[in-house]
């Protein structure tokens, strides 16, 4: 991510170490000097306004993205829709094909039934014969019985068999009797089932429960693949215009990058010609900014030099660019083996300078890859766990700021940088600034710059 970072600079890096002289007259002691007041005044004014527009397209730049990434996801999102629904329709298609076997077999069982009534039937008349013959056995081992007593003791023996065949016979008549209720029933029952499910024969109203029933399974199926390719094909449709926004929304980005190209160009004009005349030896209203930023960066540079003559860092330890992440924290913070040195030196010289201007918004010293080890007090708190919104406005140390600004003030190498930029503020609120840089160098060796950043 780092080497990222740095490659991603190296055209600001290249463009930071431009000589001044390129762009600036060599002596202004012919000019007027209300002419170069407004042309300084002129200047700034056309860099705020860049600084303006650059922001508007920007912000209008990000939103294009923003809706180009969920215009796709969304597309996405719609092509899987369209492919359930066309998985809804085959499972529709199938749910149909099932319903009619369904009927198909619930006409097979009705045939089956059929069959079951007649041998109840069958077995009713087998119980009823049985009755009778139970019934005309009682009557003959009735006579028996009577006979047997006549005879007296002869006849005793054929007496108890008699009243044995006679119970006997009583007994199979009341089975009998009870298979023929239960076989009504059963009957009945059977009957009442094969109404149901009798197959259609003529009119809807003559089909049993059962058909009926699975008619209307088979219209809400029939109904539910309707309405899954009518959905499809909505889809479908929706997804090629979606397609169309897509690609014109790209379209848009990619004007929106030349334009945004366009003011970059117009801001570096403008930042170019202050320079100009600041280095001309004019006194514009942003001199005292530039001078108090030397002088602060010329401050850190001596701390730093005192400290690395004292032995309380070495030149590797004040050179770290082994970045740790901070486990937990929102947005991410970094450590070095530089920032306890910083946190004890920089607010010596950082806070004062706050104190030159109500205009001033910060002053801090980073290093050549835009990392802040110690931001001013009131922006250099701890973070509070879970409260991203907080930590972004009041805790920026030991953060790294490789945007435009921040990476071109890290990077440069000449007298002095001024930038003009919009800096958002939170909740949708943007402030124009300026931001002049001086190079911190430390025993010959770039360390990184101080940036100071006011207000118009």
């Amino acid at each position: 991510m780092l080497m990222q970072r740095r490659r991603h600079a190296t055209a600001v890096d290249e463009a930071a170490v431009a000589p001044t002289s390129d762009r600036a007259p060599a002596s202004a002691g012919v000019v007027d000097a209300a002419l170069l007041e407004t042309m300084s005044r002129h200047a700034s004014e056309t860099g705020r306004e860049a600084a303006e527009v650059r922001g508007a397209i920007a912000d209008a730049h990000a939103g294009v993205a923003a809706q180009a990434a969920a215009m796709q996801s969304l597309a996405a999102q719609v092509r899987e829709v369209t492919q359930a629904q066309a998985a809804i329709g085959e499972a529709a298609g199938a749910g149909r094909e099932a319903v009619a076997r369904a009927g198909d077999a619930v006409r097979a069982v009705g045939g089956e039934v059929g069959a079951v009534v007649e041998t109840l039937r069958e077995v009713g008349t087998a119980a009823g014969q049985i009755t009778q013959i139970a019934l005309q056995t009682r009557l003959v081992a009735f006579n028996a019985s009577v006979e047997a007593k006549r005879a007296g003791d002869a006849g005793r023996g054929f007496g108890v068999v008699a009243d044995a065949v006679k119970d006997l016979a009583a007994q199979v008549e009341s089975s009998s009797k009870r298979i023929m209720g239960t076989i009504a029933e059963l009957d009945a029952r059977i009957a009442t089932l094969a109404r149901e499910i009798r197959a259609r024969d003529g009119a809807a109203e003559d089909a049993g429960a059962v058909h009926r029933a699975l008619d209307e399974v088979a219209a809400a199926v029939d109904r539910i693949g309707g309405a899954a390719r009518d959905s499809a094909g909505v889809c479908g449709a929706l997804d090629r215009r979606m397609g169309s926004l897509e690609t014109d929304m790209h379209g848009c980005s990619a004007r929106l990058d030349a334009v945004l190209g366009r003011t970059e160009t117009f801001l570096q004009a403008s930042e170019q010609m202050i320079e100009a005349l600041a280095a001309s030896g004019h006194r514009s209203t942003d001199t005292p900014y530039i001078e108090a930023a030397q002088r602060a960066a010329a401050q850190i540079a001596a701390q730093l030099e005192r400290a690395l003559a004292e032995r309380r860092v070495g030149r590797d330890e004040l050179f770290d660019e082994d970045y740790r992440p901070v486990p937990g924290t929102d947005p991410q913070q970094h450590m070095t083996r530089f920032v306890a040195l910083a946190e004890d030196l920089f607010p010596a010289v950082q806070e004062p300078v706050l104190q030159m201007s109500d205009k001033v918004v910060f002053c801090i010293a980073v290093d050549r890859n835009g990392y802040i080890p110690c931001h001013n007090r009131q922006y250099n708190h701890a973070q509070r766990a879970g409260d991203a919104a907080w930590n972004q406005r009041h805790a920026r140390g030991r953060r790294i700021f490789d945007d435009r600004t921040g990476l071109a003030s890290a990077r440069n190498r000449r007298p002095f940088l001024l930038q003009t930029y919009r800096r958002d503020m939170g909740g949708g609120q943007f402030v124009v600034m300026k931001e002049v840089a001086v190079p911190i160098t430390v025993g010959g060796r770039h360390w990184g710059g101080l940036r100071l950043a006011f207000r118009f």
